[in-house]
C-alpha cells in the first residue's frame, strides 16, 4: 500500500518565544527591550504574524495526509522520508537550513512576514499552500532546482549545504592544511588560514558574495541552478612553510577541493549551522564540490 504524502511544516523559535524562554514573563521581557529602546508589541505582532502563518499552513494540509512539525534546532536529528512535501514557513534562511537534511523532496517556502524577508526562497504566502501542497505531491513539475555543494570526508562522513560550506577551524583561528583542486588530488600546496568557503550561486549574494569582491579575482558568481562553485580562502599567511597560491577559483561538476588536515582539530559546517558540524582529526582528508542532489523549490 503506498504511504499518503506527510507534509513536514518546519519552523523556527520565534524572538518573543526566545525573549520568554530567557526572561520568563512578558513584562520581564518588556523591561528588557525598554532599556535598549525597544517595543515589545512589535515582537509580540511579529510572533503572532508567524504563529498565524504556521496555523493556517496546517489547517491547509490534505485530510488524508499525514502531518510532523520540526523546529529549525531539531532539523538535524528528524528523518525526512521520500514521501514528504517540506513546507518552511519563515524566512529565506530556513530554506537553507532545512535543504541540507533533504534528499530531493520538494520544498515549499512560505513566507511567514512579507514585506520584512527578500522572499527570495519563501516565495509564497500561507493563503497558497492549499494550492501548492497537492501540486508538489504530484511531483512538482515546474520547480526550480537550485545546486548545492557538498563535503565528503574520507571515512564517509557528509555533509550538504545550500549557500557555502566552511572548513577551517570552530573557533575561526588558524587552520593548518593543504589544499589541491582538480578532478583528483595532486600538486597540494601547505596553508595556515582561518579557514576555506565553498559556495554555490544561491549563497552568492552573502559570505561568498563578500569574498569574492574583497578577493578582486574577477571570477564570475554562479547561477543558483548552474553546476559550478567558487571557493576562497580567508586569510591565508605565507610564511617558510605555508603558501598563498591557491586561494580562490572554481569548481565545476567534475572538480573537487581537497584538504588534509594538519591541525589538532578542524571542522566542516554547512549555511552557519555550526552546532551540526562535521569534525576533522588530523590527516583526515576532506572533498568538497557540487552535491548530487539539488534543492527541489516549488513555484
Amino acid at each position: 500500500m503506498t504511504l499518503a504524502p506527510r507534509a513536514v511544516l518546519v519552523h523556527r523559535t520565534t524572538e518573543y518565544e526566545e525573549l520568554l524562554a530567557r526572561h520568563g514573563t512578558h513584562g520581564q521581557a518588556a523591561f528588557f527591550l525598554s532599556t535598549r529602546g525597544r517595543d515589545i508589541d512589535e515582537v509580540a505582532e511579529r510572533h503572532r504574524r508567524a504563529r498565524q502563518a504556521l496555523t493556517d499552513v496546517a489547517a491547509a494540509v490534505p485530510l488524508r495526509w499525514r502531518g510532523a512539525r520540526v523546529e529549525r534546532a531539531d532539523l538535524d536529528r528528524f528523518l525526512f522520508g521520500p514521501e514528504d512535501v517540506v513546507v518552511v514557513v519563515g524566512q529565506d534562511g530556513l530554506v537553507a537550513n532545512a535543504a541540507k537534511y533533504l534528499t530531493g523532496q520538494p520544498v515549499v517556502g512560505i513566507d511567514a512576514e512579507p514585506g520584512r524577508n527578500p522572499g527570495v526562497l519563501v516565495r509564497h504566502r500561507a493563503a497558497d499552500a492549499a494550492k501548492l501542497l497537492p501540486h508538489a505531491a504530484a511531483g512538482a513539475s515546474g520547480a526550480t532546482e537550485l545546486t548545492m555543494v557538498e563535503a565528503v570526508t574520507d571515512d564517509g562522513q557528509r555533509l550538504r549545504a545550500l549557500n557555502e560550506i566552511y572548513v577551517g577551524a570552530a573557533g575561526h583561528q588558524t587552520a593548518r592544511y593543504r589544499i589541491s583542486s582538480g578532478a583528483a588530488p595532486g600538486g597540494a600546496e601547505a596553508q595556515a588560514s582561518s579557514g576555506v568557503i565553498v559556495g554555490t550561486g544561491a549563497g552568492a549574494t552573502g559570505w561568498l558574495g563578500s569574498l569574492r569582491r574583497q578577493s578582486g579575482a574577477g571570477l564570475r558568481a554562479p547561477d543558483p541552478h548552474e553546476g559550478r562553485l567558487l571557493w576562497f580562502v580567508r586569510e591565508a599567511w605565507a610564511s617558510p612553510t605555508t603558501g598563498t597560491s591557491l586561494v580562490h577559483g572554481e569548481l565545476t561538476r567534475d572538480q573537487r577541493l581537497w584538504l588534509t588536515v594538519e591541525s589538532d582539530r578542524l571542522v566542516a559546517f554547512g549555511d552557519g549551522m555550526e552546532t551540526d558540524a562535521l569534525g576533522l582529526g588530523w590527516g583526515q582528508s576532506v572533498r568538497v564540490g557540487v552535491a548530487g542532489t539539488a534543492l527541489r523549490l516549488v513555484g
